[in-house]
C-alpha cells in the first residue's frame, strides 16, 4: 500500500511577504490603543481574589484549635519544589499523629496547589493571601505559627473545594 501525501497549498507572493500578518498585528494593536484602560490603585484599592485563586498555602485549624494535619507527609512528597518539611510525632488525642514541625519555605513554593490536592484530611489549603514580603531568607520559612488559620477564615476556599470534587 502506498500512502498518499497531502500537500498544503503553496503561498502566493503576497502571502510570502507576510504583509497580511503585519496588517493584522497593526489592527490588533490599534484596537487595544483605543480601548478604555483599567488601573487599580494598589495600596488603596485591594483586589479580592475569587475562591479558585491559589494564594499562599496554610494549615486549617479545627474548631477546637488543633490543626487537622495527621503528618502523613504526602504534601512534602508531592511538592515539586521541595518547599514543605513535615516531622511527625505520636499523640494521645483522637488522631494518632500530629506534626511536631511543619514548615513551608515560601521562597521555594511555586503555588501549584499539589499539596492541597493530595491532602487526605483537607488540612492544607491554598488561601486567598497574595501579599508576601520578606527581608531575609529566614523570614520566608513559615512554621505552624504563621501557617495555622481558622476554618471560618478559609470558608470560601473550603466550600469551593467541596463543590469541585
Amino acid at each position: 500500500m502506498q500512502d498518499k501525501q497531502v500537500r498544503n497549498k503553496d503561498l502566493n507572493f503576497f502571502e510570502k511577504s507576510y504583509i497580511p500578518q503585519i496588517i493584522g498585528g497593526l489592527v490588533l494593536t490599534l484596537k487595544q490603543l483605543f480601548r478604555p484602560t483599567f488601573t487599580r490603585q494598589y495600596p488603596e484599592e485591594r483586589w479580592t481574589p475569587p475562591p479558585a485563586f491559589r494564594g499562599r498555602p496554610v494549615l486549617v485549624k479545627n474548631d477546637n484549635g488543633v490543626e487537622r494535619c495527621v503528618a502523613c507527609g504526602l504534601c512534602s512528597r508531592v511538592c515539586p519544589s521541595l518547599a514543605i518539611e513535615v516531622q511527625a510525632a505520636e499523640t494521645e488525642l483522637e488522631k494518632e499523629r500530629y506534626p511536631v514541625k511543619f514548615e513551608i519555605n515560601m521562597v521555594r513554593c511555586i503555588f501549584c496547589g499539589f499539596c492541597e490536592e493530595v491532602c487526605p484530611e483537607e488540612a492544607i489549603v491554598m488561601s486567598d493571601e497574595y501579599i508576601l514580603t520578606f527581608s531575609s531568607q529566614d523570614e520566608a520559612v513559615f512554621g505552624k505559627d504563621k501557617l495555622l488559620m481558622s476554618k471560618e477564615r478559609l470558608k470560601k476556599r473550603l466550600d469551593f473545594l467541596k463543590q469541585n470534587v
